[in-house]
């Protein structure tokens, strides 16, 4: 089961596409944060999510967002896709141990071996304000639910 709305977003430490560790409480009191689970890399559907995001960017920084990218792919794989697309929010890796991270947030689909398309907007005190998932791994998150939610920051 996903964690829900008004508990305590788990916190983690995984490596960025960059190489550098990312831990979701050094965003604690500076910056909300979207966490978008994405299944894999160099797919159709993520292309089209984390393009979407990457070009409506502006709206996040206004709103004091970061936005954090997680899979369960490689660093390398994500390195690569970030930088033939250009994204220049974090890809974090939730490679090894296989989908940590996934499974903590209760989005990690265990037959596929990969996360399910599921967002958590963290507020700055490190509680989930919103939360919102596609019906399947073939159906894209639509950008209105992402404005959405960041109406909910107030």
């Amino acid at each position: 089961m996903a964690v829900d709305v008004g508990t305590q977003a788990p916190d983690f430490e995984v490596p960025a596409s960059t190489g550098d560790k990312v831990r979701l409480s050094s965003y604690r009191g500076e910056k909300h944060v979207a966490l978008v689970f994405y299944p894999f890399t160099f797919t159709g559907v993520c292309r089209g999510e984390l393009c979407e995001l990457r070009d409506d960017l502006r709206s996040f920084d206004a709103a004091g967002v970061q936005v954090l990218a997680i899979s369960c792919d490689s660093v390398h794989s994500q390195r690569k896709w970030a930088d033939e697309e250009g994204f220049s929010f974090p890809l974090l890796s939730d490679f090894w141990p296989h989908g940590e991270v996934s499974r903590a947030y209760g989005v990690f689909n265990e037959a596929l071996g990969c996360a399910m398309r599921h967002t958590f907007l963290i507020g700055t005190d490190g509680t989930v304000v919103a939360t919102f998932a596609s019906a399947d791994l073939r159906t894209p998150r639509q950008k209105e639910e992402y404005h959405a939610a960041l109406a909910r920051l107030g």
